[in-house]
């Protein structure tokens, strides 16, 4: 997402007013990450459906009317799988083209990018949603993010559109997440599939760092903004066989030279957006009393591409394994 300084700045001044108003929020409520499905005639919907995936060569089909609760607790109730989806999150967009539903999406937001079919689609704005464009689409259905795109989400369910809105904080949650669109999109088997390609890759890599010692981890997001504990990426660092030096605090925060220094970091991890990133090691390696780091010193600095651990889509199974080779290097080199 931070694709340049001045971009940069703007989402890191946005993204911290989302966090204040997600801390607040989150002061009032219970744990509400997961959102639940049930058939409408269930009286369950307050807890996710948990019913086995179709083996490969079942059909699975979505029972309509189908009712359900975002992580919000909004309800929402779908007659038949939605036809014009708008998302207005990468993640979503991402999510929506893995398990085939590609036709089914008229609208993305500025930031989707992958698979390249969605740069052809209309845009509806980047972390200020254009409500009158997406309006104008007439989606069914809009997908969005619970904490990134709350003011969005309030004024389009206003004006009576239907929106699931989803934040989950755990790899697992968003595998949960990815099989509850397939389910209101009628892809269940496809978006099995892709939870289970999710799943299979996390038991892979737990299982390959099961006996290896941990590694300190210092995740640098952008110009010294890091994550602590309560976040997905926290979550990341730890199946990849790391400690984040972070997770003392929870969300997102700027952190100090001094608090990397005093945790001396065996590893430090980066947010790139590809292309030549020497400039950014030399960049991190340079900053002041850092050349005591023990990453620094072993030139332990490694690229992770922005869009794979910024998104709460199926590549985040992608973000996982390039995490893990950054942190044990010995147990993933190619034989």
């Amino acid at each position: 997402m931070w694709k340049n300084k001045k971009w940069n700045k703007r989402m890191l001044l946005s993204l911290l007013a989302v966090i204040l108003t997600a801390m607040l929020a989150a002061c009032g409520a219970g744990s509400t990450n997961q959102p639940s499905a049930t058939p409408s005639s269930s009286s369950a919907a307050s807890t996710p459906e948990t019913t086995a995936s179709p083996t490969p060569d079942q059909e699975a089909e979505t029972a309509y009317p189908l009712t359900l609760k975002d992580s919000t607790g909004f309800e929402l109730t779908f007659e038949k799988a939605p036809a014009k989806v708008v998302s207005i999150l990468s993640s979503e967009t991402e999510i929506l083209y893995a398990i085939g539903a590609g036709e089914q999406v008229v609208g993305v937001d500025d930031f989707s990018n992958y698979p390249p079919e969605a740069l052809e689609k209309p845009k509806v704005g980047d972390v200020t949603t254009n409500i009158e464009a997406v309006l104008a689409l007439e989606p069914d259905l809009v997908l969005a993010s619970s904490t990134m795109n709350t003011a969005a989400v309030e004024q389009l369910r206003a004006l009576n559109i239907n929106v699931y809105a989803t934040d989950p904080k755990t790899y697992d949650e968003v595998a949960q997440k990815i099989e509850l669109i397939g389910k209101i999109m009628n892809k269940q088997n496809e978006a099995a599939a892709v939870a289970g390609h999710m799943l299979t890759v996390k038991s892979e890599v737990t299982d390959k760092i099961k006996d290896a010692a941990k590694k300190s981890v210092f995740f640098d997001v952008s110009d010294g903004w890091t994550v602590g504990s309560g976040e997905f990426i926290d979550e990341l660092i730890s199946l990849a066989g790391g400690s984040n030096i972070a997770a003392e605090q929870q969300g997102w925060f700027e952190a100090d030279n001094e608090m990397v220094i005093k945790h001396n970091p065996d590893v430090i991890l980066f947010s790139s957006y590809g292309g030549d990133t020497n400039a950014l090691v030399d960049g991190i390696a340079a900053r002041s009393g850092w050349d005591a780091i023990e990453a620094v010193k072993n030139k332990a600095i490694f690229p992770i591409n922005e869009d794979l651990v910024s998104r709460v889509g199926p590549r985040l199974a992608d973000a996982l394994q390039a995490m893990s080779a950054a942190v044990h290097p010995e147990l993933f080199e190619a034989k």
